[in-house]
């Protein structure tokens, strides 16, 4: 059994062979994956070694120390955090030596064709087909919210295959090439001047058998674990204490005798306690991860990870007061990632409006909290048992 001991050993034989200093990043991220120190949790072969998800942390802090490069995490989310454990439960071992190696490296970049113009909230409603056709499928339709389809290679997209079932039924789960023929991504510029969504149009899009997720008709199923492990991402990233938004205020309070008030003063103080209780949350979630897939209590740290951003974010701007209405830049690009802290008070305010929207409404989250955490009845559905084509629409 790999122990901390071994992996310290390990790590520094993978610097040895491969100094920081003189490898060139990409040949770095891929010897490290070569080497099981991607994500040690994961199989041999796929980036891992077979050992307890915790034990990432002693690989982790050798590699910081000897100021060895990373993968960019923030700029691969999608990839890191949805489609690779979705690919790692429900994958051909074909489909796994493929796909998880530049994954990880960040030689191809995934997105996410879930949500559409009609299917948002209720995702199990989607529209979009796919036909079977010899030995593949046809697809055709829309998907919008898309982050990062303007650079992805990949996509993670449920399409479906059956309108004679209920909803829920009849959804088969693909990863989609984006370079393919058929493929259209048109930005959607935001509140913040950016485009850093996309809508994504399929028109006749191709895809082979093979690159199916799971069995036929149970997409539903399969996109489970890509949804749960997505409110984990978005909601349960580490940090240290006085991390992420909260130390951006923090930091001008500190700086800035001259914006304080009593007032201000005690909502910033309940605003810290309420963030170091998320953040330990999520350090908490995380530990339990060890023991298996995540489930329901990640919809929690993701709703309240979207209320904190706006509350803090809020406060923010109100105590800069006039400065606080001051905008950086409303040039329209498109964004490799999304950067909070980067940015000034004005784009915090207005990118956290889109928090209780992406990866899941805070409406849809909280109901998953109710039903799945509390065990409170569920809201009556009435199109429970009734064939997609026969909904009204």
């Amino acid at each position: 059994m790999t122990d901390a001991t071994e992996l310290r050993t390990r790590t520094k034989e993978l610097l040895a062979a491969h100094p920081p200093a003189t490898t060139e990043r990409l040949d770095f991220l891929r010897a490290r994956f070569d080497a099981g120190l991607a994500w040690v949790h994961y199989p041999q072969g796929l980036g891992g070694l077979g050992v307890p998800r915790s034990l990432q942390a002693v690989v982790d802090a050798e590699l910081a120390a000897a100021g060895a490069p990373d993968n960019d995490p923030r700029r691969i989310g999608i990839g890191l955090g949805m489609a690779a454990p979705t690919i790692l439960q429900y994958g051909t071992e074909e489909q796994k030596r493929r796909l998880l190696r530049p994954l990880w490296t960040g030689e191809e970049v995934w997105c996410q064709l879930f949500s559409e113009p009609g299917a948002g909230s209720d995702l199990a409603a989607l529209g979009t087909r796919a036909v079977r056709e010899g030995e593949g499928w046809v697809v055709d339709g829309q998907k919008v919210w898309t982050s990062s389809a303007h650079l992805a290679r990949w996509a993670i997209l449920i399409a479906r295959t059956d309108p004679d079932l209920p909803k829920h039924r009849g959804i088969t789960y693909f990863v989609c090439d984006m370079t393919d023929p058929g493929v259209e991504v048109r930005p959607l510029r935001q509140i913040t001047g950016e485009a850093e969504f996309n809508e994504v149009f399929l028109t006749g899009v191709r895809i082979p058998d093979s690159r199916r997720l799971g069995e036929i008709g149970d997409g539903w199923r399969v996109a489970q674990t890509t949804l749960n492990n997505e409110r984990v991402a978005i909601g349960g990233t580490p940090i240290p204490r006085e991390g992420g938004m909260i130390g951006k205020i923090a930091g001008t309070w500190r700086e800035r005798p001259d914006l304080r008030t009593h007032d201000l003063h005690q909502r910033l103080l309940g605003l810290w306690v309420e963030a170091e209780v998320a953040r330990l949350t999520g350090v908490r979630l995380r530990q339990q991860l060890v023991a298996g897939q995540p489930g329901p209590e990640g919809a929690g740290t993701k709703l309240n990870f979207a209320r904190l951003n706006q509350e803090i974010s809020g406060l923010e701007v109100e105590l800069l007061g006039e400065e606080g209405l001051l905008y950086d830049d409303w040039t329209m690009r498109r964004p490799e990632l999304v950067d909070f802290t980067g940015r000034d008070a004005g784009y915090r305010y207005l990118r956290s409006k889109g928090n209780s929207i992406e990866g899941g409404t805070s409406e849809v989250l909280l109901n998953i909290v109710a039903e799945r955490v509390l065990g409170l009845p569920a809201e009556p559905r009435t199109d429970k048992d009734v064939a997609w084509k026969d909904l009204a629409r």
